[in-house]
């Protein structure tokens, strides 16, 4: 699909629902790599490798076609019970092949490129995409739509995301002050997030200044550099490792002097909410939104809309 870089997420979706393309059919297609791809006519045996395309295709409704999914698919809880092929960025081959797939969809950004080339030499095409802020994202789900022949229900998706992305946006506008965010989401080292990631695109959305913001997408930082930018705002990404986050939690409040800690606001958030390129990116900005601007965001604004 082609990429609409500077365009208004709200005139994204309505270019969506104002210009409909085909839905995919059997031949050969252009994925978001601009890689041609022979893709089968309605696929049935699919394998998501990514949480995030397995969160997508639920979201379509067409998770009757999933035949395997990757480690961490669990979202939603259903996906637990399907086979699974590896990790997203360590994926195992021969179990690929055992589900005998007509299709696979894959992510740029993880997937090994040794493991799709090797499946194409076996004849089982490899449709990609290349999610990396949330107007591609919206990209993504719009393309794997209409190659499952779901592009009406895609474009309701990307209508309510771009709705919920545009009132975040509205409400955050009337904010006085941009507090400082340090997000961690490694632990020895210490490791933030910089500019071109997910998260620092929905830091900034959602009213937040990024102190790790940089060309480096994964920054290292002592203790030391990280009292020195004093925070005020301090979030550690949890996956629930055995309380292993609670105790990073604890640790920094031992630092009375940050911000962050006379402010009591050191938080944990779930990371699933804000690395995933899936629609729950927006209920991520929107738990963000309120945890930067509480005074600006009642509780129910990160209740789904309908």
């Amino acid at each position: 699909m082609r990429r609409i870089a500077k365009w208004p997420l709200l005139l994204l979706a309505l270019s969506v629902s104002l210009w409909q393309p085909p839905a995919l059919r059997a031949g050969s297609v252009t994925d978001q790599l601009g890689r041609r791809v022979n893709v089968p006519d309605a696929p049935q045996r699919i394998i998501a490798l990514a949480p995030s395309i397995t969160e997508i295709i639920y979201a379509l409704g067409e998770e009757r076609r999933l035949r395997g999914v990757t480690q961490f698919s669990d979202y939603p809880e259903a996906a637990l019970a399907l086979p699974q092929v590896g990790s997203y960025v360590n994926l195992d081959l021969e179990k690929i092949v055992a589900l005998r797939p007509d299709l696979c969809i894959a992510v740029k950004d993880g997937n090994p490129k040794a493991v799709i080339d090797k499946l194409e030499a076996l004849h089982i095409p490899v449709y990609a995409v290349d999610p990396r802020d949330l107007e591609s994202v919206m990209e993504a789900i719009s393309a794997i739509g209409r190659l499952l022949g779901a592009g009406e229900h895609a474009d309701r998706i990307i209508a309510r995301m771009a709705k919920r992305v545009e009132k975040v946006k509205a409400t955050v506008a009337k904010a006085r002050h941009y507090p400082k965010v340090f997000f961690q989401i490694g632990i020895t080292p210490i490791v933030s997030i910089g500019s071109g990631t997910f998260i620092h695109e929905l830091i900034v959305m959602a009213g937040g200044r990024n102190l790790a913001q940089g060309k480096v997408p994964y920054p290292r930082f002592s203790k030391e550099q990280v009292l020195s930018l004093a925070p005020e705002i301090f979030i550690i990404t949890s996956m629930d490792r055995d309380g292993l986050f609670e105790q990073i939690q604890a640790e920094w409040q031992k630092w009375p002097d940050m911000p962050a800690v006379k402010n009591n606001r050191i938080l944990l958030v779930d990371s699933n909410l804000l690395d995933r390129a899936g629609p729950r990116l927006v209920d991520g900005l929107e738990l963000l939104a309120r945890l930067i601007h509480p005074e600006l965001f009642p509780e129910a604004l990160g209740e789904k809309q309908p």
